[in-house]
């Protein structure tokens, strides 16, 4: 087995652990494997042991992994920061976006989306952290929001995603994404179909699945420690 193989079968034994524990039923969460960075190799190895669905954060270094991928059936979500010069390319060529925030980027996606294409799957980023340097809306925001974005034509508004800063205990990992639950159940009670909450990462899966996480996002678990200079390029290129 290979050592993609094995991260991949070592997180979904840690998924189903956390389902165990949290008294949910096991595969409760689907798994993303964050590929950014990580070359087209990789991506065919983790294929090749079962993994569909595949998250990409910058556009310049996504595009290229879609075309010489595109033999694979590939579920590709989108959760980098949305800039209004991208969504264009973003409409036309992923399945889900996890990081929207604003109505205006909402309406462009929308706008954008192929006609002979399905509804594009959103997700709205909330800002549970307070960061001023993280993308998201704010939570008080947040249902305003929702309501505006499930009016738009060619988008199906799901969930909520969120990224609560790094270091937290156990404690406050399940806090903060407890908020991300609540505004869930809120935004269900008001009449919104939605199901999804993306949240959970490498470090801070089991407490996000504990709070009702039902796709995480991993990465660093999965294909390694990411390159620091690479990232950056990639930023500045996005």
């Amino acid at each position: 087995m290979g050592a993609i193989a094995a991260a991949l079968q070592a997180c979904r034994k840690r998924i189903d652990s956390a389902c165990h524990a949290a008294g949910r039923a096991k595969n409760c969460a689907h798994l993303m494997a964050v590929s950014k960075t990580f070359p087209v190799a990789a991506i065919r190895q983790a294929y090749a042991s079962g993994q569909r669905v595949f998250g990409e954060s910058y556009l310049q270094e996504a595009l290229p992994k879609l075309e010489q991928l595109a033999d694979l059936a590939i579920e590709w979500h989108f959760i980098g920061p949305l800039q209004s010069n991208k969504t264009r390319q973003i409409a036309t060529h992923f399945d889900w976006v996890h990081s929207v925030a604003r109505e205006k980027i909402a309406q462009r996606l929308s706008e954008q989306r192929p006609a002979d294409m399905p509804p594009l799957q959103i997700c709205l980023q909330v800002n549970v952290s307070g960061e001023a340097s993280k993308s998201g809306v704010e939570p008080d925001a947040a249902l305003a929001l929702a309501r505006a974005i499930s009016a738009l034509p060619n988008l199906q508004l799901r969930g909520f995603m969120a990224i609560p800063e790094p270091g937290l205990s156990l404690p406050a990992q399940r806090s903060r994404f407890r908020q991300v639950a609540a505004l869930l159940t809120t935004a269900q009670a008001a009449g919104l179909p939605l199901d999804t909450l993306s949240m959970g990462m490498s470090d801070d899966l089991e407490a996000a699945i504990m709070e009702g996480a039902n796709m995480v996002r991993v990465g660093t678990a999965i294909f390694g420690a990411r390159q620091k200079i690479e990232l950056n390029q990639l930023e500045q290129a996005s």
